[in-house]
């Protein structure tokens, strides 16, 4: 596999990040096959040049390599080990590429059928949110057969900037877990920063460039404070799959006896939120579930200089 132009790729999962990042490849002329669970996702991916096919294991039989990008673990395995998963289709030598957030055993299950079939799988979560994704500069946490990824790169490159292999299959998804407890508690604390200056009347908008460039300042507060000030809570990643996110990464912390209060704590909250109805909000909004504790009525506040 050379990682030329020519290079037939296969797609699954057109969601608010699955489809920049398989933008990415179409424009880097690459043949891509695509499927999504709704169809009408993936029109516009079409419409610029992708193939659509019925089902995953049609992906497979069409491409060199296999991208997932999907919602949840039984997602994955639905399309990766169903009836009609892309371990039926898939040609000799080719290569499953699983990036969605999932189960590091999962992830181990995949590496073990697909060398029983002579496939190469790599487990490969993404950082960075719909940001990310639509920019190209995503962070790729990566496990699998280091020859198998570097095989691989060229097409990653096109999808993101940092790009780092931790170690065998289900490494991945163990450096991703450690990724979302590092959000988890950094939201809660944005979320409860902004409130803190929202009732002491501060201007918000001269608060964050007080704080943004000091010791403070992180990508969630410089990504996702300025959407809370407008009072924009859309998806650049779900609450729901937050949820799932933090549930794997307890899960994996009880398998290795480790007690993470704060990751059970941001849990809790965001099952507060989802219990409100902001399951389909972005992680942002945990600051409307904050917000209704100390019975605060959260109003965009940005100034008109900046509309």
């Amino acid at each position: 596999m050379s990682g030329t132009s020519q290079e037939p790729i296969g797609w699954i999962g057109c969601g608010v990040m699955g489809k920049s990042m398989c933008g990415h490849l179409l424009d880097a002329g690459h043949p891509v096959t695509v499927y999504s669970r709704t169809k009408s996702r993936a029109d516009d991916l079409v419409a610029r040049g992708a193939v659509w096919v019925d089902t995953p294991a049609e992906v497979a039989a069409r491409a060199n390599v296999v991208f997932t990008m999907v919602g949840f673990p039984s997602d994955v395995r639905e399309v990766v080990l169903g009836e009609r998963g892309t371990l039926v289709g898939a040609r000799a030598g080719s290569i499953l590429v699983d990036m969605t957030t999932s189960e590091p055993t999962l992830a181990q299950e995949i590496s073990v059928a697909a060398l029983a079939r002579g496939l190469e799988s790599i487990d490969a979560p993404v950082s960075g949110g719909d940001v990310g994704a639509r920019n190209a500069t995503l962070s790729i946490m990566i496990g699998g057969d280091a020859p198998a990824i570097e095989r691989v790169r060229p097409l990653f490159e096109i999808m993101g900037k940092t790009i780092v292999r931790q170690g065998d299959a289900g490494a991945g998804q163990h450096a991703k877990m450690v990724n979302q407890v590092l959000i988890a508690t950094l939201m809660i604390g944005v979320c409860e920063a902004l409130l803190y200056a929202y009732r002491a009347g501060l201007d918000l908008e001269t608060v964050l460039e007080a704080v943004s460039g000091g010791a403070a300042g992180s990508w969630s507060l410089t990504n996702y404070a300025p959407r809370m000030l407008k009072g924009d809570f859309e998806p650049g990643f779900f609450v729901e799959h937050f949820i799932k996110d933090m549930e794997i990464a307890l899960g994996e912390a009880r398998r290795m006896n480790l007690a993470l209060p704060g990751l059970a704590l941001a849990h809790e909250l965001y099952l507060a939120l989802r219990a409100q109805g902001g399951g389909r909000k972005g992680t942002q909004a945990l600051l409307l579930a904050l917000a209704r504790l100390s019975d605060v009525t959260w109003e965009p506040r940005v100034s008109p200089a900046t509309g």
